[in-house]
């Protein structure tokens, strides 16, 4: 089969670049190894009840801020339902032994408000705090809905532990402000503008999907059909062709896909490692397959008896002390995480009960060693054996005590429990560990981890987790980016910002 474009991989990363260059005329093809598009955007359904893979929440998406504009364009805004989160506290911070609920709460202004009823000492250093986060944010013009693509050495060589301990020396604060960056593998040397451009699209407006976070992926695979696009589920890329240093096809189990330009929204680790002896060599491959994927997570889905547990529209996100804020290598004491964040899903409209909870906390892939040689997915099903089971009941035993403290008498109102851990995001979203955010970032040897969309391979690119900036505004930044590669830059951003948003 011969295509424009083929594209590995179905996130967001992959759908937003596919979108692109359908629109644009292109012929394309998007191949997605599982039977569900959508890379973390995946749901499951237990006990009738959808439950999220991976999207907890999204920032930035009315139609005049960052990700609206960038999703209205792609025509996909208008087609996912959405609820905005409690304007006051969008997410808490809470620490054992402590009783306040640290908030992180939308705009600016209320933000700096509602935080420092908590640390009226610290106000100027909250308020300094936000004038950093813009600062930040206004050196990525893509992120500012601006033509432009360079970005200063200076920004991208702080690490947020040297930013925060900058704006001040109460640790506590300094905890509550990388609280939640929890969510997206945040550690003392990550680069602070990661911090600054994803916290700062929360803080713009928060928003859960309604129904999970397939609706997404749907949306687009709804508008890359009506573009003409190709999607195919259950086929895997486990072999690619090349001419010197042109890709010229891609294999799956049964069929082989010609085109004039890839794009690889899969793991940039598992991508080289199907390219051929000369260009496994190349320099630039060594260098990038010699960096560490970011950590991985353990989940507890509760699908809970209904019309008991009042709905809370914000995320907790608990730490046993506020060191542990700080990285996410010493994060188990036994079967007891010593930080997880506890969210909720709606499933409709109104709502005043919640009917699941969900939990997530880090886990490293050398805690699930033993059972590395398994596989399962809905389409290749396994048991991994008692013992597995074993390891994670006693694990979700231990998360569900400590979610306890927060909803008294849980135990008592649960339906039923399901787990997840690094070998199932290893074997569902294609990771080499079931890394979550895909290549760690670090300030302290930026240019090293930080990958570009274009490759040595001429006419490949990339776009996904590994792409400069993770989270779901990332990977669609990349993936205006790796398109941008092959239609040309003024092409896709003139067109983006012909008319500016409305502020």
């Amino acid at each position: 089969m011969a295509y424009d474009v083929v594209i590995m991989g179905s996130g967001i990363g992959g759908l937003v670049t596919g979108l692109l260059l359908a629109k644009h005329g292109k012929k394309v093809c998007i191949l997605e190894k599982n039977k569900q598009y959508g890379g973390n955007l995946q749901t499951f359904v237990r006990d009738r009840e959808i439950l999220d893979s991976g999207v907890h929440y999204i920032g930035s998406l009315a139609k005049n801020e960052t990700l609206g504009h960038y999703w209205e364009y792609l025509g996909v805004l208008d087609h996912i339902y959405f609820e905005r989160m409690d304007p006051d506290k969008f997410d808490i911070i809470r620490f054992k032994g402590d009783l306040n609920e640290y908030p992180h709460a939308q705009g600016h202004e209320n933000y700096i408000k509602q935080l420092a009823k908590y640390f009226p000492e610290e106000k100027d250093a909250i308020v300094k705090y936000i004038e950093t986060l813009q600062l930040y944010c206004s050196k990525f013009p893509l992120y500012e809905l601006k033509k432009g693509y360079k970005h200063e050495d200076a920004i991208l060589s702080k690490s947020c532990i040297d930013v925060i301990s900058s704006l001040t020396q109460n640790k506590k604060l300094q905890a509550v402000l990388l609280g939640n960056g929890f969510l997206y593998g945040l550690h003392a040397d990550s680069p602070f503008y990661i911090h600054a451009l994803i916290l700062n699209s929360y803080i713009q407006s928060s928003w859960r999907c309604i129904r999970g976070g397939n609706q997404i992926s749907k949306a687009f695979i709804k508008e890359l059909r009506k573009h003409k696009a190709e999607l195919f589920n259950n086929q895997e890329v486990n072999k690619l062709n090349f001419d010197n240093d042109i890709l010229i096809s891609c294999e799956t189990e049964n069929c082989i896909y010609e085109a004039s330009h890839f794009i690889s929204n899969i793991s940039v680790l598992k991508l080289f490692k199907l390219f051929d002896k000369k260009n496994q060599n190349k320099p630039y491959v060594k260098r990038i397959s010699e960096l560490k994927e970011g950590p991985s997570a353990f989940s507890v889905h509760l699908v809970l008896k209904p019309n008991i547990i009042p709905y809370f529209n914000y995320n907790i996100y608990h730490f046993d002390h506020p060191n542990y804020v700080f990285g996410y290598n010493d994060n188990w004491n036994g079967y007891r995480p010593k930080s997880i964040i506890i969210s909720c899903s709606p499933q409709e409209r109104e709502h005043k009960f919640t009917s699941n909870i969900s939990m997530l906390t880090y886990m490293s892939y050398q805690q699930v060693k033993a059972w590395e040689h398994t596989f399962n997915t809905t389409r290749f099903p396994q048991d991994r054996g008692k013992s597995y089971e074993f390891f994670k009941q006693k694990i979700a035993k231990e998360m569900i005590t400590l979610l306890s403290d927060y909803f008294p008498g849980i135990q008592e109102h649960i339906i039923s429990i399901h787990t997840s851990t690094p070998l199932t995001y290893r074997d569902y979203i294609g990771t080499t560990t079931g890394a979550m955010y895909g290549i760690e970032k670090l300030a302290s040897d930026f240019l090293a981890t930080m990958v570009a969309p274009r490759t040595k391979v001429k006419n490949l690119f990339l776009s996904g987790q590994d792409v400069i900036l993770h989270g779901i505004l990332g990977v669609t930044i990349s993936g205006f980016l790796a398109a941008a590669e092959i239609l040309g830059y003024d092409t896709v951003f003139d067109d983006l910002f012909k008319e500016p948003p409305i502020v």
